[in-house]
Protein backbone atom coordinates (compact mmCIF):
# COMPACT_ATOMS: atom_id res chain seq x y z
CA UNK A 1 0.00 0.00 0.00
CA UNK A 2 1.20 3.50 -0.71
CA UNK A 3 2.56 5.59 2.10
CA UNK A 4 2.45 9.35 2.47
CA UNK A 5 5.55 11.26 1.48
CA UNK A 6 5.97 13.73 4.32
CA UNK A 7 8.04 15.96 2.03
CA UNK A 8 5.11 16.20 -0.38
CA UNK A 9 3.04 17.67 2.45
CA UNK A 10 5.34 20.69 2.22
CA UNK A 11 4.15 21.31 -1.33
CA UNK A 12 0.44 21.29 -0.53
CA UNK A 13 -1.53 24.30 -1.70
CA UNK A 14 -1.57 26.08 1.65
CA UNK A 15 0.40 26.02 4.87
CA UNK A 16 -2.87 25.66 6.78
CA UNK A 17 -3.74 22.42 4.99
CA UNK A 18 -0.19 21.24 5.52
CA UNK A 19 -0.34 21.92 9.25
CA UNK A 20 -3.79 20.37 9.60
CA UNK A 21 -2.60 17.21 7.85
CA UNK A 22 0.48 17.02 10.05
CA UNK A 23 -1.69 17.55 13.15
CA UNK A 24 -3.96 14.68 12.09
CA UNK A 25 -1.04 12.36 11.41
CA UNK A 26 0.60 13.26 14.71
CA UNK A 27 -2.67 12.63 16.54
CA UNK A 28 -3.19 9.24 14.91
CA UNK A 29 0.37 8.21 15.71
CA UNK A 30 -0.33 8.60 19.44
CA UNK A 31 -2.80 5.71 19.38
CA UNK A 32 -1.51 2.57 21.11
CA UNK A 33 -4.17 -0.09 20.53
CA UNK A 34 -6.83 -1.28 18.12
CA UNK A 35 -9.67 -0.35 20.45
CA UNK A 36 -8.23 3.10 21.05
CA UNK A 37 -7.86 3.61 17.27
CA UNK A 38 -11.48 2.58 16.78
CA UNK A 39 -12.58 5.15 19.36
CA UNK A 40 -10.45 7.84 17.70
CA UNK A 41 -11.83 7.04 14.25
CA UNK A 42 -15.40 6.95 15.56
CA UNK A 43 -14.88 10.37 17.12
CA UNK A 44 -13.40 11.84 13.93
CA UNK A 45 -15.61 10.24 11.30
CA UNK A 46 -19.28 9.68 10.71
CA UNK A 47 -20.41 6.04 10.56
CA UNK A 48 -20.69 6.37 6.76
CA UNK A 49 -17.14 7.76 6.46
CA UNK A 50 -15.72 4.96 8.60
CA UNK A 51 -17.58 2.40 6.50
CA UNK A 52 -16.17 3.91 3.29
CA UNK A 53 -12.61 3.81 4.62
CA UNK A 54 -12.95 0.17 5.63
CA UNK A 55 -14.35 -0.68 2.19
CA UNK A 56 -11.43 1.07 0.49
CA UNK A 57 -8.97 -0.98 2.51
CA UNK A 58 -10.84 -4.14 1.49
CA UNK A 59 -10.66 -3.01 -2.14
CA UNK A 60 -6.86 -2.78 -1.86
CA UNK A 61 -6.63 -6.21 -0.24
CA UNK A 62 -8.93 -7.86 -2.78
CA UNK A 63 -7.10 -6.27 -5.70
CA UNK A 64 -3.78 -7.46 -4.29
CA UNK A 65 -5.30 -10.96 -4.02
CA UNK A 66 -6.23 -10.88 -7.72
CA UNK A 67 -10.01 -10.60 -7.34
CA UNK A 68 -11.56 -9.13 -10.52
CA UNK A 69 -12.69 -5.51 -10.19
CA UNK A 70 -16.34 -6.21 -11.04
CA UNK A 71 -16.51 -8.96 -8.42
CA UNK A 72 -15.04 -6.58 -5.82
CA UNK A 73 -17.63 -3.94 -6.69
CA UNK A 74 -20.44 -6.48 -6.37
CA UNK A 75 -19.20 -8.02 -3.11
CA UNK A 76 -18.57 -4.69 -1.38
CA UNK A 77 -21.53 -2.82 -2.85
CA UNK A 78 -19.38 -0.07 -4.34
CA UNK A 79 -19.17 1.38 -7.82
CA UNK A 80 -16.70 0.08 -10.35
CA UNK A 81 -15.18 3.58 -10.47
CA UNK A 82 -14.31 3.29 -6.77
CA UNK A 83 -12.58 -0.04 -7.39
CA UNK A 84 -10.79 1.36 -10.46
CA UNK A 85 -9.53 4.26 -8.38
CA UNK A 86 -8.13 1.80 -5.86
CA UNK A 87 -6.44 -0.11 -8.66
CA UNK A 88 -4.79 3.05 -9.98
CA UNK A 89 -3.61 3.95 -6.47
CA UNK A 90 -1.97 0.53 -6.05
CA UNK A 91 -0.13 0.92 -9.36
CA UNK A 92 1.44 4.22 -8.31
CA UNK A 93 4.91 3.92 -6.81
CA UNK A 94 5.02 4.24 -3.05
CA UNK A 95 6.56 7.42 -1.70
CA UNK A 96 9.27 6.97 0.87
Amino acid sequence: MNSIDMNSLDTMSTETTDQHTRDLLDYLLTVNSHIEMLHVLESLLTPAELSEITKRLQIFRMLEAGVPQRKIAEQLGVGIATVSRGSRALKQPAHE
